[in-house]
């Protein structure tokens, strides 16, 4: 297993699955919880994201032969998908305004793991990078980056009311948009990697 690529497979999805915009959303929508409840949530939303990552991961090269799709096709289109969201994690547009959780009961998957983690480009990122695995070494060593990855933003929703103590609403907002130019420069290379593939 090598350590290099699951340390690049876990910053690259940790940044994909939005941690800081996600820990705003948590913040907002868990205001009125107890601590309890809030950490509960925290728990079922990462076990959440973590089943549905793996998911796409492992059966995403099955997807692309039954959908007749080409790897680099669905590169460009997952890259455009995910330069829209970088956008709008950048402009902040998708932050709840005024929305509170009173019943924790079925915010977990929806619409915390799904679409606010897991959204349309993370979604095509981890369906591109299952479909690109060359050799089941390499599957292993980046579904190791994956559960880290995951694992580390599931941390930082158990201990978001630490975070928003320490950093404040305005870190959050700064630490988000620094995420949304990173999925921006990321969506990028995606794109202009499938169009090279394509043409040469």
């Amino acid at each position: 297993m090598s350590i290099t690529l699951t340390i690049g497979v876990f910053v690259k999805l940790f940044f994909l699955l939005t941690p800081f915009f996600v820990l705003s959303l948590f913040v907002a929508l868990t205001g009125e919880l107890e601590e309890a409840r809030r950490r509960s949530l925290a728990v079922r939303t990462t076990l959440a994201v973590l089943t549905i990552a793996l998911i796409l991961y492992l059966f995403g090269e099955q997807i692309f032969r039954y959908l007749g799709i080409t790897l680099d096709a669905f590169r460009i289109g997952s890259g455009l998908i995910l330069l829209l969201s970088g956008i709008e994690v950048v402009r902040g547009s998708g932050l709840p305004a005024g929305r509170r959780c009173d019943d924790d009961g079925d915010i977990a998957v929806v619409p915390l793991a799904i679409p606010y983690t897991v959204g349309p480009g993370t979604i095509g990122a981890l369906l591109v990078m299952g479909a690109g695995a060359p050799d089941a070494g390499t599957r292993l060593t980046e579904i190791a980056g994956i559960v880290f990855a995951v694992l580390v933003m599931g941390i930082m929703l158990y201990f978001s009311s630490a975070l928003e103590r320490l950093l404040g609403r305005k870190g959050l907002n700064i630490l988000s948009k620094l995420t949304g130019l990173f999925l921006a420069a990321l969506a990028s290379q995606i794109i202009f990697e499938g169009i090279r593939n394509i043409l040469y």
